[in-house]
């Protein structure tokens, strides 16, 4: 018995998304990474703690946590385009898949995605970040 392979090239592959959520959740990451690109230096760790209770103060925290964090978490500094950008880049292909499969618990592709990228260390910060921020942006 034979198979066939397909290889598809994920930087070819078409990008879905989901006109509700993903869109507006990526313009949104992309204008905090843009305000927040020449701000200093942030701890992952530490910066969960400043998370605040109240819905839009802990919304906007997260965001800019998140963004000024993952590269920390990455190794590197992120690709991310301006607001509107119709091109995605590797990394915000990466961050809205693992924010889709948080979403969604597919927890098989949250965890290949997690280990693709980030050291163990750092996962359950980033996850934690990134499910605040889709869930209190999903809220409104």
């Amino acid at each position: 018995m034979t198979s066939a392979i397909c290889r598809v090239s994920f930087e070819r592959a078409p990008v879905s998304f989901d006109a509700v959520s993903e869109r507006p959740l990526l313009d949104h990451l992309r204008d905090v990474a843009r305000i927040n690109r020449c701000k200093g230096y942030i701890d992952l760790f530490g910066a969960c703690a400043a998370l605040s209770g109240n819905r839009d103060v802990a919304r906007h925290a997260a965001s800019e946590v998140l963004v000024r964090c993952l590269s920390q978490a990455l190794g590197r500094r992120p690709v991310l385009y301006r607001v509107g950008e119709t091109e995605t880049s590797f990394d915000e292909k990466w961050l809205i898949a693992l924010a889709r499969s948080l979403k969604t618990g597919d927890k098989c592709s949250s965890a290949f995605l997690l280990q693709s990228r980030v050291p163990k260390h750092a996962r359950r910060t980033l996850v934690f970040l990134l499910r605040r921020v889709t869930d209190s942006f999903s809220q409104n």
